[in-house]
């Protein structure tokens, strides 16, 4: 099969590579290869089938949408062996634009996948009615797990998790925790993360905010419990997202630089 390459998700949304398959009745495979690998089927210009590791349909459609890194190719003419998408192209798009505003409203109170909750003592008498996901979820939010640690001992996607997190924030059944620090490791100076976007902004332009933010969360860390041993590894990390060799090589420059001053 013959892929035209499209685009690279650093440079690009990807709804925004998939808008004019869709408006052209495209039929074949959008692929998105990087650390996470993703594929959506199109028939005709319809979503019919998307895969992304063991899930299928709407559930990795979505995943798939949440793709911040990756190059997008297209296989024209591919048909799909199964389809997993019953809905129509429409509504799956309106369904992932709820998510994502969803999403976008969770990660204000839950803005990594390092935070910690614990159970907030009660001043409302009332009965409150708590569903069994909720149940699975407080059963296992001790003050000390993660949000990491949470989803990873219930198998479910991060999305899941957080929402159920969010409704017993909302409901006053748990706040905010500590969360853990690096046991006996020290932690990157305030001016590493202004300069890793300084930089990152030379080469990459007003995306680079955005990039720093999602490798941060992919490290399952926050910017203020980042430790100093792990800083080499996410620059590397992000040199992985600059497509030019010539910029990328700029970057790693000035960062090695960097820290090498600030030892």
């Amino acid at each position: 099969m013959a892929e035209t390459f499209l685009s690279d998700l650093s440079q690009v949304r990807l709804f925004d590579i998939l808008k004019p398959l869709l408006l052209g009745k495209k039929t074949g495979i959008l692929s998105i290869k990087g650390k996470e690998n993703g594929e959506i089927f199109l028939e005709l210009g319809s979503i019919v089938h998307a895969k992304v590791g063991p899930s299928l349909g709407e559930d990795a459609f979505n995943l798939i949408m949440g793709f911040r890194a990756g190059k997008c190719s297209f296989g024209a003419d591919v048909i799909p062996s199964e389809r997993t998408v019953p809905i129509s192209t429409e509504q799956l798009l309106l369904n992932w634009s709820y998510r994502k505003q969803e999403w976008e409203k969770i990660r204000k109170i839950i803005p990594s996948s390092n935070a910690v909750f614990q159970l907030s003592p009660q001043s409302n008498s009332e009965d409150i009615n708590i569903k069994a996901d909720q149940w699975k979820v407080l059963a296992l939010t001790n003050g000390m797990r993660t949000v990491a640690e949470v989803t990873e001992m219930l198998k479910w996607d991060e999305f899941r998790i957080s929402r159920v997190l969010y409704q017993l924030i909302q409901s006053g059944l748990l706040e905010k925790g500590e969360e853990p620090k690096p046991l006996g490791k020290k932690l990157v100076k305030e001016a590493f993360f202004s300069t890793v976007e300084m930089e990152l902004k030379r080469v990459m332009g007003p995306v680079a905010p955005f990039i720093i933010e999602d490798k941060v969360g992919e490290f399952g860390l926050t910017k203020e419990s980042f430790p100093r041993d792990r800083a080499g590894f996410f620059i590397e990390a992000l040199c992985e997202e600059i497509p030019q060799e010539m910029k990328r090589k700029e970057f790693l420059r000035a960062m090695e630089d960097f820290l090498v001053r600030e030892q």
